[in-house]
């Protein structure tokens, strides 16, 4: 990382937020990254494995990759829970550059996205073992829920829930446009 990066939030303009496919190389290497991360801090696999197709266009979701000087830095899912709800998977950020905005940009954008999709609310699940993600969500508006899914019953596990329409909403984020496209 260059050392005008290191050490400091960045702003929008450094981070670029661009469509991809669960099934690209660089996202495949980041969400490698997330679930070893997720295998060290749980002990366990995770029990959700969305398919390349729930987080794509056609089936209603999306996948993002966050990069920062060309390089792929972090990525994000949605895909449709139910009805007018999607929900978030595989957000992730490298470990050097977290904590410097690049994840509340991520965030910002997959909530812009979910709106411009036309669901109405996204919901996510975290874990108890990950209380900076519990802080960057709250900090965004979601609130916590019952557990839902293959989560229902797993006491580490944390899910939240957020309505895009509702006012005053602190998420930044607008639709892909030309420069993140």
């Amino acid at each position: 990382m260059d050392d005008h990066v290191r050490g400091r939030v960045l702003s929008a303009e450094h981070i670029t937020i661009e469509p991809s496919r669960l099934d690209r190389p660089e996202a495949e290497v980041l969400v490698g990254a997330l679930l070893d991360e997720l295998r060290d801090r749980y002990g366990e696999e995770d029990p959700d494995h969305p398919l390349v197709h729930e987080l794509a266009g056609p089936a209603g979701g999306a996948f993002l990759l966050a990069r920062v000087e060309g390089r792929p830095v972090g990525c994000g899912g949605l895909r449709s829970h139910e009805g007018d709800v999607a929900e978030i998977k595989r957000m992730y950020v490298v470990p050097d550059h977290r904590r410097h905005g690049v994840a509340r940009v991520l965030l910002a954008t997959l909530e812009a996205q979910a709106a411009r999709l036309g669901y109405r609310a996204i919901v996510l699940e975290t874990g108890v073992r990950q209380p900076e993600a519990i802080a960057l969500y709250e900090s965004h508006g979601y609130r916590r829920i019952a557990n839902f899914g293959p989560y229902a019953d797993a006491p580490s596990s944390v899910c939240l829930r957020k309505d895009l329409r509702q006012a005053g909403s602190n998420s930044a984020g607008s639709a892909l446009g030309p420069r993140n496209a």
